[in-house]
């Protein structure tokens, strides 16, 4: 049955939350267990949709799954080598398992992927990768197969960076024949988290976190024990709660460095920070101040957190603008942001905003992951009224536990079915 969340706003929440484990690390490493036999164990794996879909996806190509405080991972006898659509649908993360199959048994048929509606984000750059190291790719009825008889280091130049290109070529070249160098490559730290993970099981990957990657191919792999790194995005989410509700949140378990670009921004915005070793901390006890914000790939704005940053500047003091320079149909949330009461401008890729007073409860419909975090947050920041969000499917995709944390630090949230 189809459930909405329901909020009671104007709460400042305040208190200590622990973060999860990340998703866009996780889902990686878990298409990583094709590449070694054995048992691979991860750690810190979030309970998410996305996650169960992926052990969907393992377990039809024949991975043995097994959750308990740890997700072990056994590829001995996995011998499928198609990822139908029926689970690719929905999470766009399932062509993870392209470069892995093609590197352990020579051929994958991955179903075009879905995921979120935020806009074209084609896998063409995977396969230009693909094919510059030997590989042929034909579609095929929504499919993409691609074949090898034995894959060859490349130089692969990327047009412009892609997390999901870079992890997916990396996991590929690890068994190549010679050495392969991805230019222009992705330098999210879920790519370092892959490429330390995947030297862990034996591989020579070096350069995670610049933009040029080097992979020496190896001929074997073995499984390890690793922890997943946590969620950035959603320790973003709860500093920016704060903000929003001038509450003061901890938050635990995170990794600051991460958050350079995040914590710039909110600093400008009057939200004050402190950090400690694995802990940040928000306290939006000052009027929030108007902030422009470009998205970029990291270690610029992470466009994950955009929606949630325009929140915070509806209700700024005065005029600024955010412009989405990674995904084109990113806005889709600003429509009910403004059913709250917001004054927002669109122009192509930029947003206007004119801050606000306060926002005003109503019933408003998520769009996507991150779009569906934003509209809590405008809930929580809802000065009267009662926030309906329904279609938030999305939002289990990829927070976990969200409605119980908020509750935890003092909101008034709960889930209703339809």
């Amino acid at each position: 049955m189809a459930e909405r969340i329901i909020i009671e706003g104007g709460i400042p929440v305040r208190g200590e939350v622990q973060v999860s484990g990340a998703k866009n690390a996780a889902l990686p490493l878990m298409a990583a267990s094709l590449l070694a036999p054995g048992e691979l164990a991860l750690e810190n794996i979030p309970d998410l949709v996305d996650v169960k879909t992926m052990i969907g996806l393992l377990e039809h190509l024949g991975v043995r799954c097994e959750q308990e405080k740890r997700l072990i991972l056994d590829s001995s006898q996995a011998d499928g080598w198609e990822a139908p659509y029926e689970l690719v649908k929905t999470m766009r993360a399932s062509v993870l398992v392209l470069g892995p199959l093609l590197a352990r048994f020579g051929r994958a048929k991955v179903s075009q992927p879905g995921g979120c509606a935020i806009g074209a984000r084609p896998i063409n750059r995977h396969l230009a990768g693909l094919e510059a190291m030997g590989a042929s790719v034909t579609l095929d009825h929504g499919y993409v197969v691609v074949e090898s008889d034995g894959l060859v280091g490349a130089e692969v130049v990327f047009e412009a960076p892609t997390v999901t290109g870079t992890e997916n070529l990396m996991m590929a070249a690890v068994l190549a024949d010679g050495t392969t160098s991805l230019i222009n490559a992705a330098r999210e730290p879920e790519v370092v988290g892959l490429a330390e993970a995947l030297n862990k099981m034996g591989a020579r990957i070096s350069g995670a976190g610049t933009g040029i990657i080097t992979i020496e191919g190896t001929t074997t792999l073995s499984p390890v024990n690793y922890r997943v790194m946590p969620d950035r995005i959603e320790t973003g989410t709860y500093l920016i709660a704060a903000g929003v509700t001038g509450g003061d949140v901890k938050v635990n378990g995170c990794v600051p460095s991460y958050h350079r670009a995040l914590i710039e921004r909110l600093e400008k915005a009057n939200v004050r920070i402190e950090e400690g070793e694995d802990w940040l901390r928000a306290i939006g006890d000052n009027p929030v101040g108007a902030v422009d914000v470009r998205t970029d790939p990291y270690p610029g704005f992470p466009t994950d957190m955009q929606a949630q940053f325009m929140v915070l500047m509806t209700l700024s003091e005065g005029l600024c603008t955010i412009t989405e320079s990674i995904f084109e149909q990113r806005f889709m949330h600003v429509p009910e942001l403004c059913r709250m009461g917001a004054d927002i401008t669109l122009s192509e890729r930029r947003a206007v905003i004119r801050g606000v007073r306060k926002l005003s409860g109503a019933q408003v419909m998520a769009t996507d992951l991150r779009a569906s975090a934003s509209l809590v947050l405008a809930g929580l920041a809802a000065g009267d009224g009662v926030t309906e969000i329904s279609r938030v499917y999305h939002l289990d995709r990829g927070y976990e536990s969200m409605v119980e944390k908020f509750s935890s630090l003092g909101a008034r949230i709960w889930r209703a079915s339809e």
